[in-house]
């Protein structure tokens, strides 16, 4: 996504002078221009130094009049103006907008007074209501919604207007965002999702966290151990819903009235419940995720999880807490240095203003900026603006891919087993694949010996509240058919289409996998033990061959194809999965490239 405020970008050059670089506002004067640097926090992240000499903060000279061109591809639409369309010309711009909100899953972004090649001519006023009003109808032709995220003044009383239009599909009840929260323990992630949820300040003692704990010993020693869901809804004009809404607020309530819901996962900080974070990031799948730090000093767990987070991919934020405590000066500098160095290249952007919240937003899919808030959880410091940004936050994946996947046969992840008195076995996890509804005739699996075995859907909730169907990118907990009798079930686990009898699911022992070794201080050789995640499986695994290494193994940033194997039981892996495997500080990732099940080994042996 791009915006036209204080655009950024990596560069390979900082001292650039060409025309196309003055035309962009690319000039050292530009940044000066685009970003008050009064603040010595962001003197701290602005400052340049040899270690980091290729990034450079672009900005957008407004007086210059200039915008990146028009994206062909995403959800952002430039518009010069929309006065009295004819009646086909408005039916044109209706079909337009259904395809960027399409790109969008749901949400577009539309630039008012700005032309296709990015030029900022503005409207008046007059110009401007009317254009609007055009907006306005475009969108009511679908149902969807607008509202208007900023307006930028021009010279000869013209102005450009950012818009925001939202639609829910027509299968859902609102638009969801899964967002995982990460940090070393102690850095305020409990309390920092209990003030957002509750609507109420901590107390300095750890009150706004009590609601998040699901365990005694939780409460007893104040550290997360396992993961723990709350939400957090907005109406269409970007209003908080949460438990401080009214008095008798549920969470169905919340995800009834909300147009946007975003679905927090608090994980565990402690490196002794690391496992299970890492298996959360791996099996739920997260839009983003929000690395929490008190100020004073980034923790080796911080570490971890920044590095984790980076392997996955998967986009972040960086929220420095307690800072009615210790000034976030030196944190915010030592972030700096981190997320600039080679193994990240993200360029930090300190969220000062609510400009600061959209243009961060804007450039969430280019996956370079890294957002950094400043908050006091017990002085509510900061807050309004990391609310904001939640709210225009967007799932990052298509409405299109998200048709494709829901068109496939159903995969649901089981990441967690619960037994619930007068209902009995609860599984909890991510539909990765198709459409599930209650009643269906499934297979869960695999068992011991590989196999799978029949089980019928008979409830499902997401959020908290009853529904009757999931779909591919939600996540939710299921309950079976108690008059059937079921094995155990465990983590890792999957729920697959019941096929028919010559098309049997079955799990494996035996997969190979296309790897890159992350670090690792020696070699990896044949029979080296490591913990692979690959969705919702967490287990050891040994290496039984490296493809092409002979002798030597492989190192720090080689690549090879290996074979593995699984120590305990089979699981269900398929070829294309992501694996991440890690032993101590060594890490690797990668995808799986071929699966050898259980039952064609077996025959193969037997023969």
């Amino acid at each position: 996504m791009e915006s036209f405020f204080d655009l950024f970008d990596p560069s390979s050059s900082s001292g650039s002078n060409s025309d196309s670089d003055l035309r962009n506002g690319n000039d050292d004067d530009s940044i000066e221009r685009i970003r008050t640097l009064d603040d010595p926090i962001c003197q701290l992240l602005h400052r340049s130094d040899d270690s980091n000499n290729d990034l450079v903060l672009k900005g957008i000279d407004f007086n210059r009049g200039f915008l990146p061109p028009e994206p062909q591809l995403g959800n952002i639409e430039y518009k010069l103006k929309l006065i009295n369309p004819s009646k086909q010309r408005f039916e044109h711009l209706v079909t337009q907008m259904k395809w960027r909100l399409r790109e969008g899953n749901g949400e577009a972004i539309y630039e008012i007074g700005v032309s296709d090649s990015g030029h900022l001519h503005g409207l008046n006023d007059a110009d401007m209501t009317v254009s609007l009003h055009t907006l306005n109808q475009m969108a009511r032709k679908l149902d969807a919604s607008t509202s208007i995220l900023r307006r930028k003044s021009l010279p000869d009383h013209r102005s450009v207007v950012e818009v925001l239009v939202r639609k829910i599909p027509d299968d859902q009840h609102n638009i969801e965002v899964r967002v995982a929260v990460l940090g070393g323990a102690d850095a305020g992630k409990s309390t920092l999702l209990g003030v957002l949820t509750q609507g109420e300040f901590d107390n300095g003692r750890g009150l706004a966290r009590l609601n998040m704990f699901r365990h005694m010993h939780e409460i007893q020693t104040g550290r997360t151990s396992c993961i723990s869901h709350e939400t957090l809804g907005f109406d269409a004009e970007g209003s908080v819903i949460n438990y401080k809404y009214n008095e008798m607020m549920t969470a169905e309530e919340i995800s009834d009235r909300s147009t946007k819901l975003v679905t927090f996962m608090d994980l565990a900080g402690h490196r002794r419940y690391l496992k299970t974070t890492v298996q959360a990031l791996s099996g739920y799948c997260p839009h983003h995720a929000l690395i929490v730090i008190a100020a004073g000093n980034i923790s080796n767990m911080t570490r971890e999880h920044l590095a984790i987070i980076h392997a996955l991919d998967i986009s972040f934020s960086i929220i420095v807490t307690k800072i009615d405590l210790a000034p976030p000066e030196p944190i915010l500098f030592e972030l700096k240095n981190l997320l600039t160095s080679i193994g990240y290249r993200k360029v930090p952007y300190l969220i000062s203003n609510q400009d600061d919240v959209l243009n961060a937003n804007a450039h969430q899919s280019v996956e370079q900026i890294v957002p950094i808030f400043c908050v006091s959880n017990v002085a509510g410091t900061g807050l309004d603006l990391l609310i904001q940004y939640l709210y225009v936050l967007s799932p990052g994946i298509s409405n299109a891919e998200k048709e494709r996947l829901e068109q496939q046969p159903i995969e649901f992840q089981i990441d967690e087993i619960f037994r619930v008195s007068e209902v009995g076995t609860v599984a909890g996890g991510l539909l990765c694949k198709g459409v599930l509804t209650e009643n269906s005739q499934v297979k869960v699996g695999p068992l011991q010996d590989g196999s799978f075995f029949s089980v019928t859907v008979q409830t499902i909730h997401r959020n908290k509240a009853p529904c009757r169907v999931v779909r591919a990118g939600q996540s939710a907990s299921l309950s079976f058919n108690t008059i059937e009798l079921m094995p155990a079930l465990r983590s890792g686990m999957v729920i697959l289409p019941d096929y028919e009898s010559n098309d049997v699911a079955c799990g494996c022992f035996f997969f190979q996998a296309q790897v890159s070794v992350l670090f690792h201080a020696t070699r990896i050789f044949k029979g080296f033990q490591t913990t692979v995640h690959i969705g919702s499986i967490r287990q050891t695994a040994v290496i039984e061959g490296i493809m092409g290494a002979g002798d030597t193994g492989i190192g720090t940033n080689q690549s090879a194809s290996v074979l593995f194997r699984f120590m305990r039981h089979p699981e269900y892996v398929r070829p294309g999965m992501r694996i991440l495997f890690r032993e101590g500080t060594s890490k690797g990732i990668g995808k799986v490239t071929q699966v050898f099940p259980l039952k064609e080994t077996t025959l193969s042996s037997t023969g």
